[in-house]
């Protein structure tokens, strides 16, 4: 900082990223161009490996010297009461953020990022969801934490060292390792398999490595010999042991993701918001202002409804770069734990039990003759095909079975000045929607929809995954607009 701020940032001394930013950011470019290595590896594949090597070297010289301009041309200054941000290689942008806009500064730290002591800098102005917001990529963490102190001593939030050396209060919600590690079992995730379609649609060919075609599992069991004679002897005993390795590695999955981004997870209330910090490689630490909270999302499933576990989302107008304005607040807690967290927006915890008015039984009905057709062509596959028509036929079935499954639980409630919506069996989610915050309602009727005089309801809330949407769905035609126009009449 210096030791006279200009109150124009025009006026102040000019700044760059840190030199080490030509690192950091080389290896962001360097992730982003994967159809670049596709390329690569099939030269490399069909014997021209000399020309593969020159286009890794292009590319990666490209790739250098985009990001030491990018480097070169951006710029900033820090006054006492504003920053301004100047970027751009072609296209310049001069971005002016006043102090009094700034919600909070948000710190980030990539574990490239801690080894060379650097951080990135955001910005919390509370703008709208996906737009761009003040962002330094790579500077200092003395550097990041001063100027954090210097915009909150400008908004009268400035805290003492004799307080910043006190010991931390009690944090409103934390995860220990136990925590944290529940959390990842509850978190069962085949992403793994996603990654791994996504390789072999991009390199199989290159590679002759695709574990999705047939031919790959016949060319392994051709080489495979007596390991090949054993699982032709006991199929089912193969099977089997193929299903437990499947759920296996949706564990860990879940648990080495959940540990990457959940761990020493803290949640504090501070003088503008919600604090959260987390993380194990890459550690944030996030502002989330209670004056942009839009909506509270709980989420839940059969599985953690067993053991009393939530999942608390706030749906905000300010924007965590990964997260879109959906920002997790407490990933696995109980009802217990959820309430102080409600309390401190101002918000009530719902009931266990509330007087659901219930969605109408076409709710389940509607579905059901969409899959009639389905359940016909299951039946002459079964002819043809046994087994893939019996799995066809049975993922039919399993549709049918949840939506019913979902409709008895699911249902809303007018409580006060605001509405509740409970939606889902397997994804169970309570959105609580203050009246004051919704922005739009859309009465929808399809076509099959008007043949069992049903309708629907649209609420738009902004912020969130863009502009979010809740729905009411399969009402009567009539209640649905009685319930619109009441709405409307409570937030008009």
């Amino acid at each position: 900082m210096t030791d006279a701020p200009q109150h124009s940032a025009d006026s102040a001394p000019v700044e760059r990223l840190h030199p080490f930013f030509l690192l950091t950011g080389l290896g962001g470019s360097l992730r982003g161009i994967a159809g670049g290595y596709a390329g690569i590896g099939y030269l490399a594949a069909t014997g021209r490996l000399e020309v593969a090597i020159l286009g890794a070297i292009g590319l990666l010289v490209a790739t250098a010297v985009g990001i030491f301009i990018y480097w070169r041309r951006f710029s900033f200054r820090i006054g006492a009461d504003e920053v301004r941000i100047d970027s751009g290689i072609i296209s310049r942008t001069h971005r002016s953020i006043p102090f009094d806009r700034v919600q909070d500064v948000d710190i980030t730290q990539g574990p490239v990022s801690r080894l060379l002591g650097l951080a990135k800098v955001k910005f919390e102005t509370g703008a709208a969801a996906g737009s761009e917001e003040g962002v330094l990529p790579a500077i200092t963490l003395a550097r990041a934490e001063a100027l954090r102190e210097h915009v909150r001593a400008r908004r009268g939030l400035q805290v003492t060292r004799a307080e910043a050396q006190q010991a931390e209060p009690q944090p409103l919600f934390a995860m220990d390792l136990k925590r944290v590690l529940t959390a990842g079992v509850f978190n069962f995730s085949l992403a793994i398999f996603a990654g791994l379609i996504g390789i072999t649609q991009t390199f199989g060919e290159v590679l002759g490595f695709d574990p999705f075609e047939r031919e790959f599992w016949e060319r392994a069991l051709q080489q495979a010999g007596p390991v090949a004679d054993y699982v032709e002897t006991h199929r089912f005993g193969a099977a089997v042991a193929g299903l437990l390795t499947l759920i296996l590695l949706g564990l860990l999955t879940g648990i080495v993701r959940t540990l990457l981004s959940d761990f020493r997870f803290r949640l504090d209330r501070t003088g503008t918001g919600l604090r959260r910090r987390r993380g194990l490689l890459t550690l944030t630490d996030v502002t989330i202002p209670l004056r942009r909270v839009q909506a509270a999302l709980i989420h839940s499933g059969p599985v953690r409804d067993a053991f009393g576990w939530r999942e608390l989302k706030l749906q905000s107008l300010a924007a965590d770069e990964s997260e879109k304005g959906d920002h997790v607040v407490a990933p696995l807690a109980s009802d217990a734990e959820l309430t102080p967290i409600l309390n401190e927006v101002g918000w009530q915890a719902p009931a266990a039990e509330l007087p659901l008015e219930r969605f109408d039984r076409a709710y389940v009905w509607s579905l059901l003759v969409l899959l009639v057709p389905l359940a016909l062509v299951g039946l002459v596959q079964v002819i043809i095909l046994p087994l893939a028509g019996l799995i066809f036929l049975l993922a039919v079935a399993g549709t049918g079975l949840f939506r019913w499954l979902a409709w008895r639980r699911s249902g809303f409630l007018l409580e006060g000045e605001r509405l509740l919506v409970r939606t889902g069996w397997w994804r169970r989610r309570t959105s609580l929607l203050p009246l004051r915050n919704i922005q739009s309602i859309d009465l929808n009727e399809h076509f099959l929809g008007r043949r069992f005089g049903i309708a629907s309801l649209t609420i738009g809330v902004a912020g969130g995954r863009g502009f979010s949407s809740h729905g009411v769905p399969a009402l009567p035609r009539e209640r649905a607009r009685t319930l619109r126009d009441e709405l409307l009449s409570r937030f008009l």
